[in-house]
C-alpha cells in the first residue's frame, strides 16, 4: 500500500528533492529558514494526516488483535460452558440410570416375593384340596364300606332264616 507521505513525495518534482540551500546545506535546514508557503502548509497537513493514519492503523490493529484475543477467550468459554454441561448431563444420566436399576430390582424383588407368596398359596390350596379329596375318598370308602357290610348282615341274616327255614 502506498503511504500519504510516500505519494506526496512522487509528486514533488526531483528539483525540490535536489536543491540544496545557497550556503550547500540541504532543502530541509533551508526550509526551516525561509517563510512558510502554501505548499509547505500542505505539506505539512499531509505528514500529520499520513501520521494519524498510521495511528489508526495501529489502532485498528491493536482493535483487530483485541477482538481475536476476545474471541478466544469467548470460545474457551463456551468450551468450558459445553464441557461442563455435557458433565452434567453425564451424571444425570448415570444417576436417572442407577435409579432405573434400582427400581427395576425393587419391582422384580416384589414380583418375585408375590410370586413365592402365589406359589406357597397354590402350595396349601393344593394340599388343602388334596387332604378334602382324600378325607371325602375315606368318608365315602368307609361308608360303601358300612353299607357293604350292612348288606353282608343283611344277606347273611336273610341266608340264615331261609336256612332255619329249611332246617326246621
Amino acid at each position: 500500500m502506498t503511504s500519504q507521505k510516500d505519494r506526496t513525495k512522487k509528486s514533488s518534482t526531483p528539483e525540490d528533492v535536489k536543491e540544496e540551500a545557497p550556503s550547500g546545506v540541504p532543502q530541509e535546514a533551508a526550509a526551516e529558514e525561509r517563510p512558510k508557503t502554501a505548499l509547505d502548509e500542505v505539506m505539512s497537513q499531509a505528514e500529520r494526516a499520513y501520521a494519524a493514519y498510521m495511528d489508526a492503523e495501529r489502532q485498528v490493529a491493536k482493535a483487530y488483535h483485541e477482538n481475536e484475543i476476545q474471541v478466544a477467550k469467548a470460545y474457551k468459554r463456551a468450551e468450558a460452558q459445553s464441557f461442563r454441561a455435557y458433565e452434567a448431563t453425564v451424571v444425570q444420566a448415570m444417576k436417572d440410570r442407577d435409579e432405573a436399576i434400582a427400581k427395576a430390582a425393587r419391582a422384580r424383588e416384589n414380583a418375585v416375593q408375590r410370586a413365592e407368596a402365589a406359589y406357597q398359596a397354590a402350595v396349601e390350596t393344593a394340599a388343602n384340596s388334596c387332604e378334602a379329596a382324600i378325607n371325602e375318598a375315606v368318608s365315602v370308602r368307609d361308608q360303601n364300606v358300612e353299607k357293604a357290610w350292612k348288606i353282608r348282615d343283611e344277606t347273611i341274616e336273610q341266608a340264615w332264616q331261609i336256612y332255619s327255614k329249611i332246617a326246621r
